[in-house]
């Protein structure tokens, strides 16, 4: 069956003048939606909303009109407040309401409202510019069947992620259990300045203005392209040539290496898993005989908020080399070390399995719904 969205959906326009004094607990801007996401799960608080804020209910569908291209579009299952960068939609059915966010997710829409927004840069998707967008689902009697196997997927996709974050918390705590705190060395073991126990490494850029420096063979990394998820990086999106690393005075780092990222931002960290070279943007760490690179590894990435907090600077944070040599940390015994790196591999080969299977329900909602388009 063909639809038009501003046939099946009613825009919710209310309004809650004094967010903070409302009946309401729960606010959702743009930081709380997950691209690609069916449902929203995040929120913050109205305690410090002073403008006016546009009010939802359990059911309604937020549509992010800011930056399309994120494709943010989810289902809300609480009551609450959203920004005038949110568009509320309330469905006329329980039918509808049940597919349209699984319509608002596909590639057909969002290539649609990519068309229509207005700006260039940071398009913004319009109210009626939505409203218009049609689309198909299968005949009424079927559409109930259709939602249970879609929002089946949902669930089993949750359920995956719910133990994902399960995995990491099991991590983290046996690292806690095993190490304690390993910037204030409460378990009384070796402290040591980082460079009584690894080399530092830092990294520089070639000029980007001369082509001659670019498009090579040598790996050569940013901080940009490492995520909260890195672990063992094998290739970089960039490579310079043998001209460029000459021009930039830089040094290799080999595998084994502990990525750690000083600048724009502070505290993203990996491990090298080849020989490569770097920007300006890290402080790397070559560990000694007394450090497992994994250990350092999950040291820094656990305590990430620490370092950002040493950081300096106005127009963006840095970490100093020199705040870096000040600071010390614990160095347990290797024994403890490799097996903490034995424990952290399983885990990550256990993620590794699961995101895997979230990959495929996300391929089977897109399929289901390519065949409606």
């Amino acid at each position: 069956m063909h639809y038009k969205i501003a046939d099946v959906v009613t825009e919710i326009k209310e309004k809650e003048d004094h967010p903070s004094e409302s009946k309401y607990e729960r606010f959702v801007g743009l930081e709380h939606y997950v691209s690609g996401e069916i449902v929203i799960r995040n929120f913050g608080s109205t305690e410090l909303l002073e403008s006016s804020m546009k009010t939802f209910r359990s059911g309604d569908i937020l549509v992010a009109r800011r930056n399309v291209y994120l494709k943010r579009a989810s289902v809300v299952f609480f009551d609450g407040l959203t920004s005038g960068d949110s568009i509320v939609l309330r469905a006329k059915n329980e039918r509808i309401a049940r597919l349209l966010p699984f319509v608002l997710n596909t590639d057909k829409f969002w290539d649609y409202a990519d068309q229509f927004s207005d700006g260039t840069m940071s398009k913004r998707l319009s109210p009626k510019v939505l409203l218009e967008y049609e689309f198909d689902l299968p005949d009424e009697d079927e559409q109930d069947e259709f939602a249970n196997l879609l929002w089946a997927a949902v669930n089993t996709k949750y359920a995956y992620q719910q133990l994902l974050n399960q995995t990491d918390e099991l991590v983290k705590s046996q690292f806690i259990e095993m190490f304690g705190d390993p910037i204030d060395n409460d378990r009384g073991w070796k402290y040591a300045k980082f460079p009584e126990v690894t080399t530092i490494v830092l990294g520089s850029t070639p000029k980007t203005s001369n082509p001659d420096y670019w498009d090579g063979d040598v790996k050569w990394i940013s901080p940009a392209e490492m995520s909260d998820e890195s672990f063992y990086i094998y290739d970089t999106v960039k490579h310079i040539t043998e001209e460029g690393v000459k021009s930039a005075g830089l040094k290799p780092f080999p595998a084994g290496t502990v990525l750690f990222s000083t600048r724009a931002p502070i505290g993203k960290t990996a491990i090298a898993g080849c020989e490569m070279y770097c920007n300006q943007g890290f402080k790397n760490f070559i560990c000694g005989p007394e450090l497992n690179p994994v250990y350092l590894f999950y040291l820094l990435r656990t305590k990430k908020d620490y370092f950002d907090s040493l950081g300096s600077g106005t127009t963006f944070r840095e970490l100093s080399r020199k705040a870096i040599e000040q600071m010390s940390i614990s160095v347990p015994p290797m024994i403890l070390q490799n097996q903490f790196e034995e424990l952290y591999r399983q885990s990550d080969k256990s993620k590794f399995e699961i995101k895997q299977a979230i990959n495929r329900i996300d391929d089977l909602i897109k399929s289901l719904m390519l065949q409606e388009a």
